[in-house]
């Protein structure tokens, strides 16, 4: 399995979700509405994929056992549904295990105590009711989330904007054009800072003109 390097998921997570989706085409939107559980954070990362059982966590405890540092989880059942796979004792091993964050398409709980813990996660739903411990699920497989597959070792970014998936082998370059990417709105924003618009910038003022 290729190693996705520090620097490309720096970029990425220096990118955030809005501009990491544009830069790869406008592809590996995860379409679904996500709880941001700790405000104002923002992560990138190598997924750790987690299959569980429907209603059921047991897969969640095995994966903390293998919980690389900078590693997001991606927790997942056959069929979301508000149920929590996570609460504060499952996150506090993540965290001791360097997860750089989580992405739940289920429920979590212990809401106030995970936000005290400061490990970034997200959501699907809160709420506390609890799963089963009965199957064990699979790791290290793919996985669905809103309509795209996260594959394990694929790069996850998450932020308030909701969370977009980067395909291994093409995370180099959706990485170098997320840089490029910022650079053109850095240097775009101080022309409008300076009392320039977009509708010239973009040069939709002469488009409409031109079509009378």
């Amino acid at each position: 399995m290729a190693v996705v390097e520090p620097d490309v998921i720096e970029a990425l997570a220096a990118g955030g979700v809005a501009t990491v989706y544009e830069a790869a085409g406008r592809s590996g939107l995860l379409d679904v509405d996500l709880v941001q559980i700790v405000p104002g954070t923002r992560v990138a990362g190598v997924a750790r994929t987690v299959r569980c059982g429907q209603d059921d966590n047991r897969a969640v405890h095995e994966a903390m056992t293998l919980v690389r540092p900078g590693d997001v989880l991606v927790l997942t059942m056959p069929e979301p549904a508000p149920v929590a796979l996570i609460g504060e004792l499952l996150a506090t091993q993540a965290k001791v295990a360097g997860a750089a964050g989580l992405l739940v398409d289920a429920a979590v709980r212990d809401v106030d105590e995970l936000r005290e813990l400061g490990l970034p996660i997200w959501a699907r739903w809160r709420r506390v009711r609890g799963a089963t411990k009965r199957t064990r699920g699979s790791l290290d497989v793919a996985v669905h989330v809103g309509g795209t597959t996260v594959n394990p070792g694929d790069v996850v970014v998450l932020d308030a904007d909701g969370a977009v998936v980067v395909a291994r082998g093409s995370a180099a370059e959706v990485a170098a054009a997320t840089r490029s990417r910022i650079e053109k709105e850095t240097r775009l924003r101080a022309r409008l800072d300076a009392g320039e618009f977009s509708y010239d910038l973009h040069g939709l003022r002469a488009q409409d003109e031109a079509a009378g």
